[in-house]
């Protein structure tokens, strides 16, 4: 739960405030098919130096990030079930456990698109429940994908409802792999659902300060980018160039 003296446009002043306040709200993201272990140690890196939410990657690099953060006091982040969310409701649990073990803090899960679209609201509540249940018993937290390119407008009322009744840390926009990512719209609607009883995470085709900033003022409180680095470098007018580029 949010704490109460929270509003979209108080956290917005305070995110913007600084290049650390800015980093704070950011989990640096490098889920690429194709990303390699100096790619992965590279943005673990980063993540300490700029003091980043987190350091966001595959199940495979769990183990890798955990030790290049160890001591940083930066957590890892994972995806499961990730991208399509139609895993088993046991194997994201079993997943979750697993990458926990391994050292991560942050667990983004994709819920089940499928079943949210055909109107079988129990299974999508149950499948987050497992993952928030193992999470929390494990003191990590657990931010649920809705995948809001694919749904329509009561679809991601439904979903955001759902995830947060679930125990959702945060309700999420996008994985980056679908036919779009966040939008200022999105966000908003998602941010009216959930209130102070959970954040909101915006990510997918967040390149820029002006994306962070957008998405910053309709509501979100972290934010997921691989443009990271330049997003802070934006604000003290030192970017030079995209800090890699996960797709994300």
């Amino acid at each position: 739960m949010m704490e109460s003296t929270y509003t979209p446009e108080s956290f917005y002043e305070h995110a913007v405030s600084s290049p650390r306040a800015l980093a704070a709200t950011l989990d640096h993201t490098l889920l690429k098919a194709d990303a390699t272990r100096a790619q992965v140690l590279q943005i673990c890196e980063e993540a300490a130096q700029y003091r980043f939410a987190c350091a966001m990657v595959n199940p495979f690099w769990v183990s890798t990030a955990a030790a290049a953060l160890a001591g940083t006091g930066v957590p890892v982040g994972v995806v499961i079930g990730f991208p399509l969310g139609a895993s088993l409701a046991e194997s994201k649990v079993d997943e979750a456990k697993r990458v926990i073990a391994l050292g991560a803090h942050d667990v983004d899960m994709v819920l089940n698109i499928g079943a949210l679209k055909g109107g079988e609201y129990d299974t999508v509540a149950n499948d987050i429940r497992g993952v928030v249940d193992a999470a929390h018993e494990r003191g990590s937290i657990v931010k649920v994908i809705l995948e809001t390119a694919l749904l329509n407008f009561e679809e991601k009322l439904r979903a955001s409802e759902i995830a947060v009744n679930a125990g959702a840390d945060f309700i999420k926009t996008s994985t980056g792999f679908s036919t779009g990512g966040a939008t200022v719209d999105d966000i908003a609607q998602m941010r009216s659902v959930a209130g102070l009883r959970s954040g909101v995470k915006a990510s997918g085709g967040i390149r820029s300060l002006a994306d962070a900033k957008a998405m910053l003022k309709a509501g979100a409180n972290r934010i997921g980018a691989s443009a990271s680095v330049r997003i802070v470098q934006e604000l003290t007018g030192t970017a030079k160039g995209d800090s890699g580029g996960s797709g994300y």
